[in-house]
């Protein structure tokens, strides 16, 4: 009788492994077709389904204006969900995780771990279990392929191979597409300029390698240590490589250097912390201004710093409010960078701290000067000349 049933098994094994190469050829196929994009993703997921066996099926793409992934196409979801859901790239985010360390995330039951947060997205369409792989292009995550099941579900290797292998055909067609050449760029771009915007490229490309491999040696030390204050000290440290990740994100080809839309860069940093904590909500008014990348990375680190702490130490459970101004045209050629919470103020000011030396010591690479002042809630002002 066990005989009987270890070749059930074995059989019932084969079999799904046999539907996944049919179905693998058939996205093949289907990605050697001239359709558009969208629909070779609206194709593309309907077949993913069925080689998983399974109800709800998305693609997401980041976006690095709004630092979120974004439902681009997907199977099972309610109407008007695809092209306006968004998720968090946040690292307790399954997909936040998977897109920022170019790793597969499944989880069995969200009911029975600790380490994810379910987003309000997941809960509102039942969903329990997940699986998902980064959409990699030229090694670099462009977006992530996720399925997800509204009972408990182990979610095997084989699934995780055949999401991997999907998630790479994808990448394909996306890498493909891209450099396919549009006739009207051609007819106006110089060769000159061309060449730079493929250094930019590649170069974007192998930055973003190097922080997935960090943040995933990050996510690897959290299992390792399930110290409340270890987990604390990590991802204090996720979110600093993170506001470097998305300056990045946000670079530009000009003929003088690399330059950073800071007012794009500090609403992206926002949005990304804001995806931290439920509980407080973060403002933001900008300027349109731009800065030199190296000029612009200090800013958003102060930036980050700031907020975290206001999320550390401001605020009780009921959460508040961040409010973050960039404005031009101060004084003599100057921005300034301010940043507030209606939180419970600083009572005794630890000027010790490294937070407070990192932002003093940032401050001090661009020429700029820090002021704070706390009664009901505190306000950090950054002044700092605006130079490209």
């Amino acid at each position: 009788m066990k005989e009987h049933s270890n070749k059930s098994s074995a059989g019932g094994l084969l079999e799904k492994l046999r539907r996944h190469v049919r179905i693998l050829v058939d996205i093949g196929r289907l990605a050697g077709e001239k359709a558009d994009l969208s629909r070779f993703l609206d194709r593309a997921v309907v077949q993913i389904a069925r080689a998983v066996e399974i109800h709800h099926v998305k693609v997401l793409q980041y976006r690095p204006s709004t630092s979120d992934l974004l439902l681009v196409a997907g199977v099972g979801w309610k109407e008007g969900a695809v092209s306006t859901a968004t998720l968090s790239t946040d690292l307790r985010s399954p997909p936040g995780r998977a897109f920022q360390t170019a790793e597969p995330v499944s989880i069995s039951n969200f009911d029975k771990q600790e380490e994810f947060v379910r987003s309000d997205f997941l809960k509102e369409h039942g969903i329990v279990s997940l699986a998902n792989v980064p959409v990699l292009i030229d090694g670099a995550a462009w977006g992530v392929l996720e399925v997800d099941s509204t009972t408990p579900r182990d979610f095997s290797e084989d699934t995780t191979d055949f999401l991997t292998a999907a998630a790479a055909l994808i990448g394909t067609v996306l890498s493909n597409r891209a450099r396919q050449p549009d006739e009207a760029r051609l007819i106006a771009a110089a060769a000159t300029a061309q060449k730079r915007e493929i250094l930019l490229r590649e170069m974007q490309h192998r930055v973003k390698n190097n922080f997935q491999l960090v943040l995933s040696s990050i996510s690897i030390q959290k299992r390792r240590h399930p110290q409340p204050e270890v987990h604390r000290a990590l991802d204090h440290v996720a979110s600093r490589i993170n506001a470097i990740s998305l300056a990045h994100d946000q670079l530009a080809p000009q003929q003088e250097g690399q330059t950073v839309k800071l007012s794009n860069y500090i609403r992206a940093l926002c949005s990304a912390i804001r995806q931290q904590v439920e509980e407080v909500n973060v403002d933001v008014e900008c300027d349109e201004l731009e800065m030199g990348i190296d000029r612009a990375l200090p800013v958003g680190l102060i930036l980050n710093e700031i907020a975290m702490n206001s999320i550390k130490h401001a605020f009780g459970p009921e959460g508040g409010n961040i409010k973050v101004t960039l404005a031009g045209g101060i004084g003599f050629g100057e921005a300034r960078l301010t940043v507030s919470d209606n939180g419970r103020g600083i009572r005794n000011p630890n000027e010790r701290g490294s937070g407070l030396k990192l932002i003093a010591s940032l401050a001090r690479q661009i020429g700029g000067s820090i002021d704070q002042k706390s009664d009901k809630g505190t306000t950090v002002m950054l002044t700092f000349p605006l130079m490209t």
